[in-house]
């Protein structure tokens, strides 16, 4: 079987590297070339013809957009795949507009990144079909990211991720927050690659870290209501649980 071509083009070398990584490990396709810059990138592209490009949107000399562009100017047949922690509605859009034929959020499942590499054929028919409902979903998790933020917990740690896809799941699935030690924790220890006993540590630190800043006043305020004084703390099942309640009411 001849294996698919593809160019790396994120903004780091650790980035590419990693990439590389994952896709060395499968037999269907071949990385044969990468860059960490917009500008350089095109003439490689040009030279190499791979079928599939991998991009970021936040890249030195040309960003992701004027490479989507650029690269459709070539007329050449590829499948342009954007793999980027930018995820607003207008973004998204704009990158599908330019030509685009596949957009996925970091922090990205590699599994699902090679199933999805795989199937890309049928990824934009898919993707144009359900966008609006992708879009709304990516809107929902920026609202959560920005909630995180306001009430002090920082993006760096482990437990923001944890945090974030735990909301994200329960606003999909209401009654896995009556079960998060079997079913909620698992489920993201199995996106993420971690035990579930990580999963549970790591968003309980997550929450410590925002009561030792002292945002006990940000959080009820968000929350609409004054649930917590003082150095009373949620557990992590209350907290997931009143901030998908937040959202959910706010999208009803």
């Amino acid at each position: 079987m001849q294996k698919r071509t593809i160019f790396l083009l994120q903004g780091t070398k650790e980035q590419n590297q990693e990439l590389m990584k994952i896709l060395g490990e499968t037999q269907e396709f071949e990385v044969v070339g990468s860059a960490e810059d917009g500008i350089s990138a095109i003439p490689a592209i040009e030279e190499k013809k791979p079928k599939i490009l991998i991009t970021d949107l936040v890249l030195s000399g040309y960003d992701g957009l004027s490479v989507i562009s650029k690269v459709r100017e070539l007329k050449v047949a590829i499948k342009i795949v954007v793999l980027s922690a930018l995820m607003s509605e207008e973004v998204v859009a704009r990158a599908m507009s330019a030509g685009a034929d596949y957009f996925m959020a970091k922090p990205y499942n590699p599994s699902v990144l090679i199933e999805r590499l795989k199937n890309l054929d049928d990824v934009k028919e898919s993707a144009n079909k359900d966008l609006t409902e992708t879009l709304h979903e990516m809107s929902m998790e920026e609202k959560v990211s920005k909630i995180f933020i306001n009430v002090g917990i920082p993006a760096h740690i482990k437990g923001y991720s944890f945090l974030r896809e735990g909301v994200l799941m329960a606003i999909r699935e209401p009654e896995i927050i009556n079960n998060i030690t079997k079913k909620l924790y698992p489920k993201i220890g199995e996106k993420y690659g971690t035990s579930a006993s990580k999963v549970e540590r790591a968003i309980r630190h997550a929450i410590e870290v925002a009561w030792n800043r002292g945002r006990i006043e940000s959080i009820n305020s968000i929350l609409g209501v004054r649930a917590y004084v003082g150095s009373e703390k949620p557990t992590n099942g209350e907290f997931i649980a009143l901030i998908a309640d937040k959202m959910l009411l706010e999208k009803a």
